[in-house]
């Protein structure tokens, strides 16, 4: 009996070691701080002026976070998952979003031979052609949100609360993905929503791909003419890459229309009042040696604005950005960088080169210059 029992017992540690060794959860995260120099800041206590700024600033190269995930084999080939991640100011310590501890992501969701499946606060596939084509890859989502018309064409990532994700398998080098958002507007489905639809396909050096998304109004109006259900985003687009020896070449277009956007009055319209958004994106990251990246590229975008009738103020807009950088990896986690950009507009507002537009931006058309020295740690 004694025999039986210890026998029991040890097939019982065994299968509990065996599920164990079937599941895995792993914490993971990226800290990146750099010290910066922005010209031409505009000065909140002297309105109409302009100022430099010397500062802190987290996530130049890769915005700062930590997170969560795991999967749990279910057998058959049918995996189970999620993901939880919190963006955060490593200048600050503080949450990247003030209430939402995971605002970059929180899944759950399956895989197996279908691909697979997430629910909950995500980004469309946009994202993933934005670090894949954009210059995103090379300077950081928070250096080019404001050359890209605000993000307007959700590159540098667009996230929707209540979402549904589907990734294809690789499949002989493409991959696609389909995307959905709740509105969850009592008595009209359509307000809210959000879909979109992407893929890419990779064949040794050469890579293309693109994505669509649409969103529509949850508000009663936001305009006049605008009621809830109304498209207020339609946005696409199109990049590729190619590897030719030590030199990477990506470049992308993007094209972002708000078919209900109010008429602008001002002398010098905001980029994020934009009607329409064409912006092209074209860059290099050319690896000098194993450890070394010499990095460049240049945005250009043009943007139309709408205008009331007869008036004489000018309809549409432009900003260019040059960057230059130099990226060393001290180890396959660890890596020192110093970035510069320079942004110049034309018939709109400076949106500055830091974060989302006008953080640390002009207060008029005036060029920005800017500097940053940091240091990226990922584990």
């Amino acid at each position: 009996m004694k025999k039986t029992a210890f026998a029991l017992a040890a097939l019982g540690l065994i299968a509990s070691t065996a599920a164990q060794a079937q599941s895995s959860v792993t914490i993971y995260g990226i800290v990146d701080t750099a010290i910066s120099y922005s010209s031409s800041v505009s000065r909140g206590t002297t309105p109409g002026s302009n100022g430099s700024r010397f500062g802190m600033e987290s996530g130049a190269l890769s915005s700062s976070r930590i997170g969560f995930k795991g999967t749990e084999d279910l057998g058959g080939g049918l995996k189970a998952l999620f993901v939880l991640e919190n963006g955060f100011n490593s200048d600050t310590g503080a949450m990247g979003s003030a209430a939402t501890i995971f605002d970059r992501k929180s899944v759950v969701g399956l895989s197996g031979g279908f691909g697979t499946v997430t629910v909950g606060r995500q980004a469309d596939y946009l994202d993933d052609i934005g670090s894949k084509y954009t210059s995103a890859q090379a300077f950081g989502q928070n250096g080019q949100k404001g050359a890209h018309a605000n993000n307007l064409d959700r590159t540098s990532t667009g996230r929707n609360d209540n979402s549904v994700r589907y990734d294809t398998n690789n499949m002989g080098g493409f991959v696609g993905s389909l995307y959905y958002s709740f509105g969850e507007v009592a008595g009209k489905t359509s307000a809210g929503q959000g879909f979109g639809i992407g893929g890419s396909y990779s064949n040794g050096p050469f890579s293309i791909g693109g994505a669509y998304f649409q969103t529509k109004l949850s508000a009663a109006q936001i305009t006049p003419a605008a009621a809830a259900g109304d498209t207020n985003l339609k946005t696409f687009t199109i990049g590729s890459s190619y590897q030719f020896g030590p030199a990477k070449l990506f470049g992308a277009w993007s094209q972002g229309k708000r078919p209900v956007v109010a008429n602008q009055t001002a002398v010098l319209p905001s980029v994020s009042t934009a009607r329409k958004a064409n912006i092209f994106d074209l860059g290099v990251d050319y690896s000098l040696t194993q450890n070394l990246h010499l990095l460049g590229s240049v945005i250009h975008s043009r943007m139309d604005f709408n205008r009331v009738a007869g008036s004489t103020l000018k309809t549409s807009g432009k900003t260019t950005q040059f960057n230059l950088g130099v990226d060393y990896f001290l180890s396959k986690r660890t890596d020192v960088y110093a970035l510069y950009s320079n942004l110049r507009a034309k018939d709109v507002v400076n949106p500055g080169v830091i974060n989302n537009a006008g953080d640390f931006g002009p207060f008029d058309d005036s060029s920005q210059n800017v500097l940053r020295v940091g240091v990226r740690h990922k584990f």
